[in-house]
């Protein structure tokens, strides 16, 4: 793994991107160009505009693990509120609750996952890499 800076390829007084953009709008976290996924889920390789290797970032499960959770609580509170209110069948409840969980995982996972990217790199967080205080 090579060491890469956190520093605009631009130099200068040039600063980075907000992290939440990397999710939004796909941005690279050090030069903001548009490079971050090669596809709908899929990161680039590395930035065609300032050379970012996006191979060097370990997203991992993350954010599917906060999305699950996230998502999960929100489908609880809504089933059971249905179910308090309208009494439904399960069948019901799993056309209801099983595609809404999956269609709001997967739109909000390729956020997640840039988000998540950007402040690995913004924090230069690497794996196997241990704080030694002095």
């Amino acid at each position: 793994m090579t060491e890469q800076s956190n520093t605009p390829a631009g130099g200068g007084g040039d600063q980075l991107p907000p992290p939440i953009a990397s999710g939004l709008q796909g941005v690279c976290p050090r030069c903001s160009a548009k490079t971050l996924f090669r596809s709908y889920l899929a990161f680039a390789d590395t930035c065609s505009n300032c050379g970012l290797d996006f191979r060097d970032f370990n997203v991992g499960d993350g954010p599917v693990v906060f999305l699950t959770l996230g998502i999960g609580t929100i489908v609880t509170i809504l089933a059971v509120v249905v179910e308090l209110a309208f009494e439904p069948g399960f069948l019901v409840h799993a056309l209801l609750w099983l595609p809404l969980s999956l269609i709001m995982t997967v739109l909000t996972l390729r956020i997640a996952k840039g988000w998540l990217l950007a402040l690995e790199f913004r924090n230069k967080a690497r794996e196997g890499r241990i704080r030694k205080d002095n």
